[in-house]
């Protein structure tokens, strides 16, 4: 058997007894049972981090008596309408169940999917952003769930936001922004005129509002929720923060102010 000393950065810890030819996947799992924890990372004396499930532990360097840090991680989950996924920020897993239909199943980029530092969704599909600032999305085409017409486009991602419809939009580190997904669901934001230097971008159900460097906004989208803030246009200036609902935006304004607007057939 393999001695294994696993503590976590406070000084507590235990002796894990694996077979010798363990992987690390197993390493993990025990570690994970023996300390009630879903989510940890393992890391050697050297800094270095335990990733691939697959490496036997020998192969992976380590030894008998070997000494690891335990990291405990936060979980954080996303979800379509009909489907979940967990994952780490910085983890190199991604764990989703319910229907395949909607994003239930990421089997087709699981070996992609690590280092992931934000999932978003639409209502069929999710998009996750990569430590590396690349994007992989899976789930029905029809809500997003197929980037590839833009994956050379998806660099330097810095922030996703999406429609529940099924439009995505990726704000890249130069401030512009690449959007796909159904483009009658605002998987298309050629309709934003100056869409440049964004900031922040919020989302109704087929609408997105984005903030420009400049305090302005531009709002692009489906009309009945909120994609023309042209009526208030002259009015959305120094505008610090944007929420959404369902249907309508608030934009509050550096004077603490707010301004709003909602799509032409509210349905209150």
């Amino acid at each position: 058997m393999l001695r294994i000393n696993v503590s976590f950065p406070s000084g507590s810890g235990e002796t894990l007894l694996l077979p010798e030819h363990s992987k690390v996947g197993d390493l993990k799992l025990l570690a994970q049972k023996t300390f009630v924890k879903g989510f940890l990372k393992l890391i050697t004396a050297e800094g270095d981090a335990l990733i691939n499930p697959e490496d036997y532990l020998q192969a992976a360097g380590i030894q008998e008596e070997e000494c690891l840090t335990a990291v405990a991680q936060q979980a954080n989950v996303s979800a379509t309408v009909a489907a979940f996924a967990v994952f780490c920020c910085g983890g190199n897993q991604m764990v989703t169940w319910g229907s395949p239909d909607q994003g239930g199943d990421c089997s087709a980029v699981q070996d992609q999917l690590k280092n992931v530092v934000q999932v978003q969704a639409t209502d069929g599909a999710f998009a996750a952003i990569l430590a590396d600032g690349s994007v992989i999305a899976w789930g029905n085409p029809n809500y997003g769930g197929d980037c590839s017409a833009v994956q050379d486009q998806l660099r330097n991602v810095q922030q996703i936001q999406s429609t529940r419809s099924g439009g995505f939009a990726a704000i890249l580190a130069d401030g512009s922004v690449v959007a796909w997904g159904h483009q009658g669901w605002c998987g298309d934001c050629s309709a934003g005129k100056r869409l440049g230097n964004v900031q922040q971008i919020q989302a109704t159900n087929m609408a997105f509002a984005a903030i420009l460097a400049d305090g302005s906004v531009i709002a692009w989208g489906n009309i009945d929720h909120g994609g023309d803030c042209s009526a208030v246009q002259d009015q959305l200036r120094n505008v610090q923060q944007i929420q959404a609902t369902n249907m309508a935006f608030a934009a509050i304004l550096a004077d603490g102010s707010v301004i709003a607007w909602v799509g032409t057939r509210p349905w209150w």
